[in-house]
Formats: structure tokens, C-alpha cells, sequence
């Protein structure tokens, strides 16, 4: 998972970007920046190293295309049923919800994390972070507050 970052943007994951060890990414008229941390990019360059990639999106189908939201769907709705997931609970954006929660788990800063993300309002971002009612009840009854 590349921190948040959405299927749509994968095809801005070029060789150029990984040397420069950032990925500008522009969608819908806004831009933002996705740094990428020193683990992934020796990964990543390993990677395109491997499959001989010199330049250009890395993440591309058998016949050179840029990887689509089919693809990473039909890949997920696979590996689901091998891990005995019930692939309707598999989608490539859940991977997105799931940073977001881990990032706020951690860091508690949801202006931080809409700025990851590249939401222009945190309450899009509250969206993702949003608890369950279970979760909220485990919470309060950590609390312990009735005496």
C-alpha cells in the first residue's frame, strides 16, 4: 500500500519519480506530492530493476499498458477467495481506508493525514477514520467511568 494513494493515481509511480524520490501526482486539477519513504523506494527499484523498466509508469500490464482499476480489482477478488476473504469485502480503495485508519491510529492528526491523502476538507477525510459503534462502546467501557 503506497500511502493512500489511489488506483488512479498508480500510473504517476514512474522510474523518473522514484529516483527523484517523490511522485507528483494531478488529478481533478489539484496536485499533490507523495514522498516515498526509503524501504519502499529500494523495493521499488528492485523491482523495476527485475522487469527491466528504464523509464515510465512501473506498474504496467503484460502488454506494457499502465495498470487499471480492473486489473487491481480482478487481482483482489482473487486473492481474496485463496485467503478465504469474502471478496465482497475486497476492494482496492479499502486499501486506502486502511492506511487512514492505521496513519490516524498512530499519528492522532487528521489535518496531517487530509494532507497525505490530498482531501481539500478534513471532513472528507473523517469519512475514513469514522468508528464503529462497536468501537465506540469497547472505548467507553475501557473508561470505566460508573462507579
Amino acid at each position: 500500500m503506497l500511502y493512500g494513494i489511489r488506483v488512479s493515481e498508480l500510473k504517476f509511480i514512474t522510474a523518473e519519480a522514484l529516483k527523484s524520490r517523490e511522485i507528483v501526482v494531478r488529478c481533478k486539477g489539484k496536485t499533490r506530492t507523495v514522498f516515498i519513504v526509503k524501504e519502499l523506494r529500494k523495493k521499488l527499484l528492485r523491482y523495476i530493476s527485475q522487469q527491466q523498466i528504464k523509464t515510465g509508469c512501473i506498474f504496467i500490464t503484460r502488454t506494457g499498458k499502465p495498470i487499471s482499476r480492473t486489473n487491481i480489482w480482478r487481482e483482489m477478488k482473487s486473492l481474496c477467495k485463496h485467503a478465504n476473504v469474502n471478496p465482497a469485502k475486497g476492494f482496492p480503495h479499502n486499501l486506502r481506508h486502511l492506511f487512514a485508519r492505521v496513519f490516524y491510529n498512530i499519528e492522532k492528526d487528521i489535518a496531517k493525514l487530509a494532507d497525505i491523502l490530498g482531501h481539500s476538507s478534513i471532513n472528507t477525510t473523517r469519512i475514513y477514520i469514522v468508528s464503529t459503534g462497536a468501537e465506540h462502546m469497547r472505548r467507553m467501557e475501557r473508561m470505566r467511568l460508573i462507579i
